[in-house]
């Protein structure tokens, strides 16, 4: 008995669509048209925020007022606004040496361990036991391309020395500065990077 309701049911719902078509096409239109409002609010949003990490920009004086978190969530919207679309705060307990993750535009993995000091270049200056964490975890653990400390104060002789031994790359006090203000990508301030790793036309 209740299949043949169901039946009966949903037949005099068809007849009564066919009789009153119209009503069809005012809900497909209503439909359409909130789609398109929603694809239009999403892309509007989008255009926004493209437009407010190009402006990011912070000052040395900001940067050493933040938390330790926010400080890494800072260089997170930095590669962000360089054109890292997949930059990715991982910091915390258990991070293995990686603060900070991201693919930049030329295809090359960054991995990034933060560094901040509340004191900024009066603060405890970054060493060589900083340096030898990312070293060991950077690419055998996260498979970076590209390791990278980066601190708001300063670095030693020592750590420097070890860095450029081990292709790691400082970003320390002055390098952050140039960075923060915006006027070059994180990519275009340090040297021997390796290479691209964006497809050939012939791969």
């Amino acid at each position: 008995m209740a299949a043949v309701l169901a039946v009966a049911l949903v037949a005099a719902v068809v007849d009564w669509l066919l009789d009153h078509w119209w009503v069809m096409a005012v809900v497909a239109v209503l439909a359409a048209g909130a789609g398109a409002v929603v694809v239009h609010l999403k892309r509007q949003r989008a255009r926004w925020e493209a437009v407010r990490a190009r402006g990011l920009r912070y000052a040395l004086p900001q940067l050493d007022a933040l938390h330790h978190a926010r400080f890494e969530e800072a260089v997170r919207d930095l590669l962000l606004r360089d054109g890292c679309r997949d930059a990715v705060r991982v910091g915390g307990r258990g991070d293995l040496g990686a603060d900070v993750t991201a693919t930049d535009p030329y295809g090359r993995r960054w991995v990034v361990q933060c560094k901040h000091r509340r004191d900024g270049a009066a603060g405890s200056a970054v060493g060589t036991p900083d340096l030898q964490v990312l070293n060991g975890t950077a690419r055998p653990v996260h498979g970076a391309d590209v390791a990278v400390i980066v601190t708001n104060g300063r670095v030693t002789g020592p750590a420097v020395a070890f860095a450029r031994q081990q292709r790691l790359h400082v970003v320390d006090r002055p390098a952050l500065g140039v960075w923060a203000s915006g006027s070059r990508p994180l990519w275009e301030l340090l040297t021997s990077l390796p290479p691209s790793r964006e497809r050939t036309g012939g791969s």
